[in-house]
């Protein structure tokens, strides 16, 4: 019976250290109390100790301590800011379509350099009006003309072209008269200067240097024009008041031997008379002293109408 007390005993102590050493197990079934066996779960089961904390997984870390090697070569998004008044929003430009306006194209000129006609003439005689062609009318469009036109459009703030597009000329037909037929056809080339008041009684050929025009005048009244030439600086041309002394239609010089048609002279061997060098030339040469007249019709209309004893006033 003693026997029998003592080997329950010894059984019981081997029964509670079987239990204590079943306890702490690892959890990986390295003993036989976690290997899942009948009547062995409750007392073998792994149970997650309080005294030491797992360590974290992956996905509960904030903020591992080795960065994965997509996290050190790809940076995380970082969030799309929200517009707002310091940071403009980008917004395509919408495409155009049919229906978008183009922008307006250069207003096609109604006349430029190089034209020629009736309204160019007249465009030359509303512009010489306002003091912006300071020569008679052509016909032409030329340089002098697009200065002109130049002129005018800076004055009234348009671009300067040189070109009459309809804004200008329709700016020109408001500030300018319908020209008479005298200033779209003068007599002259150029203007006729301002009679000399020495000009402004009787009957006189009043001729101008500065504007190489011969005006005959009666009591002050222009009866016709017409473009003259003078002598070079070698022969040149005398100034001052004089009188036509004698007259001779089919003259021919004696000192050059030269025709010199519809002569009047009115100092020593100088005369107003026709030049046919002068109509071939133009201003290019000169006369030996003489006044040129160009125009044989006006010369010989002239020549009809001077006498003997009308004043001559040549002047600058």
């Amino acid at each position: 019976m003693l026997r029998t007390s003592a080997l329950r005993a010894g059984c019981a102590a081997v029964a509670v250290l079987a239990v204590s050493t079943g306890c702490t197990v690892p959890a990986d079934g390295g003993g036989a109390a976690g290997d899942g066996k009948p009547g062995g779960s409750a007392v073998g089961a792994p149970t997650t100790p309080t005294s030491e904390p797992a360590a974290p997984s992956p996905t509960e870390s904030a903020e591992p301590s080795v960065r994965p090697a997509a996290d050190r070569t790809t940076p995380p998004p970082s969030p799309e800011p929200t517009p707002s008044e310091s940071t403009p929003s980008w917004s395509p430009s919408p495409e155009p379509s049919e229906t978008s306006e183009a922008p307006d194209p250069k207003p096609e000129p109604l006349m430029e350099s190089g034209d020629e006609s009736g309204q160019v003439r007249e465009l030359q005689a509303r512009l010489r009006q306002i003091g912006h062609f300071d020569r008679n009318p052509t016909g032409y469009y030329g340089s002098v003309t697009a200065a002109a036109v130049s002129s005018f459009q800076g004055k009234r703030g348009l671009p300067r072209t040189g070109e009459t597009d309809i804004l200008t000329w329709q700016k020109l037909l408001d500030r300018t008269d319908e020209p008479t037929r005298d200033e779209l056809f003068p007599p002259t080339t150029r203007p006729v200067a301002a009679p000399d008041p020495r000009c402004l009684k009787g009957r006189v050929m009043c001729i101008s240097k500065k504007s190489r025009t011969l005006a005959w005048m009666v009591d002050g009244k222009m009866r016709s024009a017409m473009d003259v030439r003078f002598g070079s600086e070698y022969t040149p041309t005398r100034e001052g008041t004089f009188s036509v002394g004698w007259k001779s239609r089919d003259h021919v010089s004696t000192i050059y031997d030269t025709p010199m048609p519809y002569a009047m002279f009115f100092s020593g061997g100088q005369a107003v008379h026709y030049s046919a060098d002068f109509a071939a030339k133009g201003y290019e040469g000169a006369s030996h002293g003489c006044v040129n007249v160009r125009d044989k019709t006006k010369i010989a209309t002239l020549f009809n109408e001077v006498r003997t004893g009308d004043k001559v006033v040549i002047y600058w």
